[in-house]
């Protein structure tokens, strides 16, 4: 069977992707393993949305489709240094319509694949399993394990941090363990959190987020060293929700587990190269971040709105797998991915520092930023926008 396109990864970057390729003359092949499910309550993989990719998703035919009831805007986010220290954003200062918008994975994913089904130029392969690849001067051949053969001008990997196709094509990668987890879930609260997301750098103890979700409740990412995401992991319930509460000073009253928890180890991963000749990277193929930022799956997003509208510019005699045009897309990928993933990193750093003069120096930063409106809303449109 041959195509123009074969993408390897059904999830929000390898869907997206497909989805907005759906005007273009290329034939799509989505490649993944199983569809994307409805859970029966809350979804535990929640996310932040950047207005920015909001209207991408607009863009798509999706965000207006999507249940408003299992989405909240953030109006405000408060962060809390280790000693004393605090910082507000507010979409009302900075004149915009909120900062982000929190919904769950699965909110997203099930309407990119409805887009999917009816999309003409995409044909899905699910459930499969990539088997073997081949590349060379002129196509992409891939074997599923069921004996299926696919070919196309160019294959992307949208397939994950520790995706198949990155290793198939012998890609290097540096990895950095944060010897953290990153323990998730959601809870109901006690006090209405008033669409406000909070963030704590707790000494010794990581860093804490709680995002506001519809009605009273929050979902949680704690990124904890492994011996306090062990020990987190293995509280009761009741002492597990207890535990979180206090660590955010119970500003939201009591809280009570709605959702399984669950933890995955954090790490930050750099790739030698996003493309190469037939191939490109997108989403965590091509790169892992620290999730204190909120911005992975943007990161994600915006390369699978990068690389499409340079697949959408192709002249007809253009090769959609051709170097020169790969590295269009990866040059303009550059500069986001490093400035997001060093700069998480180095904040990942600055706060596990038990250091004295380290503190007072990441508190006071805190504290001047605070009082420095020009900077807070050049980061608040840097979230919004992607851009200062």
């Amino acid at each position: 069977m041959k195509f123009d396109l074969i993408v390897v990864g059904g999830g929000l970057a390898g869907a997206a992707l497909a989805v907005a390729l759906r005007k273009t003359r290329l034939r799509v092949a989505l490649i993944d393993s199983e569809r994307p499910r409805r859970p029966d309550d809350w979804d535990a993989r929640i996310y932040a949305y950047s207005p920015a990719n909001a209207t991408f998703l607009d863009e798509l035919g999706i965000w207006g489709h999507l249940d408003r009831q299992r989405l909240v805007p953030v109006r405000e986010m408060r962060i809390f240094g280790d000693a004393g220290a605090a910082l507000t954003f507010s979409a009302y200062e900075s004149g915009v319509g909120e900062l982000a918008w929190i919904g769950e994975s699965s909110l997203v994913h099930l309407e990119l694949w409805e887009s999917l089904k009816r999309q003409h130029n995409v044909t899905l392969f699910c459930p499969a399993h990539p088997q073997a690849l081949e590349v060379d001067e002129d196509a992409v051949r891939l074997r599923l394990e069921d004996g299926r053969q696919i070919e196309a001008a160019l294959i992307v990997g949208a397939d994950g941090r520790d995706s198949w196709v990155r290793r198939q094509v012998g890609i290097e990668t540096l990895e950095t363990s944060y010897e953290e987890s990153g323990v998730v879930a959601n809870f109901e609260c006690e006090r209405p959190h008033r669409q406000t997301a909070f963030q704590w750098f707790l000494p010794g103890e990581g860093i804490l987020a709680w995002l506001p979700l519809p009605g009273n409740l929050i979902s949680i990412v704690w990124s904890a060293g492994s011996v306090l995401a062990d020990e987190l992991m293995a509280l009761d319930d009741a002492a597990f929700s207890a535990r979180v509460a206090a660590a955010g000073g119970r500003k939201l009253g009591k809280l009570s587990l709605r959702t399984r928890r669950a933890a995955f180890p954090l790490r930050l991963m750099r790739v030698a190269q996003i493309v190469r000749p037939r191939l490109a990277l997108v989403g965590d193929a091509a790169h892992a971040i620290h999730p204190l930022s909120g911005h992975g799956i943007n990161l994600g997003f915006q390369d699978v709105k990068a690389l499409a509208r340079r697949l959408e510019s192709l002249q007809a005699w253009e090769d959609p797998g051709d170097h020169s045009v790969l590295r269009s897309y990866a040059r303009t990928r550059a500069e986001e991915p490093f400035l997001l993933q060093y700069g998480t990193h180095g904040l990942n750093r600055l706060f596990s520092a038990r250091l004295p003069l380290v503190s007072g120096l990441r508190n006071f930063g805190l504290n001047l930023t605070a009082r420095l409106p020009v900077v807070t809303n050049a980061l608040v449109r840097y979230a919004i926008n992607g851009r200062f």
